[in-house]
C-alpha cells in the first residue's frame, strides 16, 4: 500500500491550497488517516483526520479554515483556506490501513511542502 501526496506550493497569506492523497494497493481497507504537518524545528503534529471509530477531528489552530474530505476512490482531500505564515510546514498524509498481510498498522506517505508568505 503507498500513500502519494500532492498539492503543496506557494501561497500568499490568506490564499487557498488543496493538498491530496491517493492510497493505491492491491487489497487494503482504510481504517481512518489524516494530514500530519512538520515545520522547521517543530515537531510533527496533527491537522486532520478523519475515519471509522474516530470521527474527525481538527488542530485547534486549522478549525475553522481547513477542512478533511474523503471520496469513493481512496483519496483524501484538505482543502485549507484563509492560509497563514505559520500554516508553513512539509504536510504528510497517514493512515491506518488494514492489508490481509500485515493487518492494520500505520502508514505515512511522503511530504508535500506548503510555503505561505507573509
Amino acid at each position: 500500500v503507498q500513500l502519494q501526496a500532492s498539492g503543496g506550493g506557494l501561497v500568499q497569506a490568506g490564499g487557498s491550497l488543496r493538498l491530496s492523497c491517493d492510497v493505491s494497493g492491491v487489497r487494503f481497507v482504510i481504517n481512518n488517516i489524516g494530514w500530519y504537518r512538520q515545520a522547521p524545528g517543530k515537531e510533527r503534529e496533527m491537522v486532520a483526520k478523519t475515519g471509522r471509530g474516530v470521527g474527525t477531528h481538527y488542530a485547534d489552530s486549522v478549525k475553522g479554515r481547513f477542512t478533511i474530505s474523503e471520496d469513493n476512490k481512496d483519496s483524501v482531500y484538505l482543502q485549507m483556506n484563509n492560509l497563514k505564515p505559520d500554516d508553513t510546514a512539509v504536510y504528510y498524509c497517514s493512515g491506518n490501513i488494514w492489508t490481509p498481510s500485515q493487518g492494520s498498522i500505520d502508514r505515512w506517505g511522503q511530504g508535500t511542502l506548503v510555503t505561505v508568505s507573509s
